[in-house]
């Protein structure tokens, strides 16, 4: 008897580790945070070519797509938390349009960078056409240097949160942006949508 109550304490006791475990895990308020992992077709395949990238600034996601159809799901930030098409150097804003990757590198602070070629012939029209409407002050430029890059060290917390910390670049968790960056190409197209 006694050994069924020991037993039957540790099993209820054990139970309530686990659920408390769970329950602090588990984010409250999930519009202002989650815990999101990147998903993958397959672990071990690799993308069959031609790959492209679609991001989707309001579902902080970026996809990716082979010949296959879809292939990889990460979650990401950007800049400003208006989520609005750039529109001038300084704005912290996202473009949105057709990019392709131009360059990749190891960064020194963000682990992995992958440059798109902003601003091309689409988001310079845009620009000229902003400015001529007075949106922009007359002075502006488009700006540049926007790319797809991981966090700071140890901050992989930020895209949990939501954390748009960017300059206009869009930001995924370092082990995320390693894995992206092993198997896309540069040249690879990119969408950039809202």
């Amino acid at each position: 008897m006694k050994t069924t109550v020991i037993l039957s304490c540790l099993l209820v006791g054990s139970s309530l580790t686990l659920n408390t475990h769970n329950f602090l895990t588990t984010k409250v308020n999930p519009s202002f945070t989650r815990n999101v992992t990147a998903k993958r077709s397959s672990e071990k395949t690799m993308p069959v070519a031609p790959i492209r990238i679609v991001i989707d600034k309001s579902s902080y996601e970026l996809y990716v797509y082979d010949k296959q159809g879809w292939f990889a799901t990460y979650p990401v930030v950007f800049g400003n938390n208006t989520l609005d098409d750039k529109k001038m150097e300084g704005d912290r804003n996202t473009p949105e349009g057709s990019f392709k990757i131009a360059n990749k590198r190891v960064h020194e602070k963000w682990d992995r960078y992958m440059g798109l070629d902003y601003p091309t012939a689409e988001s310079l029209e845009k620009f000229k056409e902003r400015k001529q409407r007075g949106e922009v002050p007359a002075n502006a430029s488009p700006g540049g240097g926007i790319g797809i890059h991981g966090t700071w060290p140890h901050e992989d917390y930020v895209i949990d949160r939501y954390k748009n910390w960017t300059n206009g670049c869009i930001s995924l968790k370092n082990e995320d942006i390693e894995d992206l960056y092993s198997y896309v190409p540069v040249g690879t197209p990119v969408t950039i949508r809202k």
